[in-house]
């Protein structure tokens, strides 16, 4: 054996134990959120140093954790519809709007998102803000990992409560305090859908964005929901969306692989 060999060996021995040692943390972690609520996030981490880093002494981080059961079934069916209308079946991933994405890029566009509500809870949860191949990788590793020990019913319940909805505001719980002076428990329809909305992010001081960007947002989101649960979810332009049958009702749907899920029922 030559004198290179052994650190050779060497170097790959360590490198061995220290990505099953990742692998081991990292495994047991997601498996805790099964149970274990998150006491935090990456995203409420990096936003409160952020504003340390600016001199911003009076932010403030509000989160408050609130089971699936305290939340009003609206404001799920409202993310799902807002966000990834194919979350209750994909497994983590949604490759028809990860192609349509490239697909409208190389034909000079900007490249928009194709995130799924799981990425999004694995990115905020556990990584940094960017667009790096990089973040991207160990975001796909979360996501896999969130998908493989956790039902979906579970991930939405950790999506709703750290999703970035307000500037410091993190959660439905803390949304709908600050926008509605309310509990989670008694959102309506229109307010789920207003708080679902992919607009620019909201401060206390102006909870419902006026600019044409948000509204054009919403009035995308309150569509997409209403092709799911008809007219009574919109928030506006309710005579431009789909006709649907006003028997449309939201109603609990189980599927074979243990997913639990706010899902429209039509005639």
């Amino acid at each position: 054996m030559t004198k290179l060999a052994k650190p050779r060996r060497r170097f790959w021995r360590y490198l061995l134990r220290a990505l099953l040692a990742w692998f081991v943390i990292t495994e047991l972690l997601v498996l805790s959120l099964r149970w274990i609520p998150p006491i935090t996030s990456a995203v409420m981490i990096e936003r409160w140093v952020g504003a340390r880093l600016h001199g911003d002494s009076r932010y403030r981080t509000d989160y408050r954790w609130v089971p699936w059961r305290a939340v009003s079934p609206w404001a799920p069916l409202a993310m799902v519809a807002g966000e990834d209308q194919t979350f209750p079946s994909n497994w983590g991933f949604d490759f028809g709007e990860i192609k349509d994405a490239i697909d409208a890029a190389d034909h000079g566009a900007r490249l928009r998102g194709a995130s799924t509500i799981t990425q999004q809870t694995a990115k905020n949860l556990f990584l940094w803000d960017g667009r790096s191949y990089v973040r991207k990788g160990i975001e796909a590793y979360f996501t896999v990992l969130l998908t493989l020990n956790l039902p979906k019913q579970r991930i939405l319940t950790i999506y709703m409560n750290i999703a970035e909805l307000g500037n410091g505001v993190f959660g439905v719980a803390a949304a709908s305090r600050v926008n509605f002076a309310k509990p989670p428990s008694r959102l309506t329809p229109r307010e789920a859908a207003l708080l679902a909305a992919p607009c620019p992010i909201r401060t206390s001081s102006t909870p419902i964005d006026p600019r044409p960007t948000c509204c054009a947002a919403r009035r995308g989101s309150s569509s997409r929901c209403a092709s799911w649960a008809g007219p009574r979810i919109c928030p506006s332009n309710t005579r431009a969306q789909p006709r649907l049958n006003r028997a449309a009702s939201a109603s609990s749907v189980t599927s074979s692989t243990g997913v639990v899920s706010t899902m429209p029922t039509r005639k």
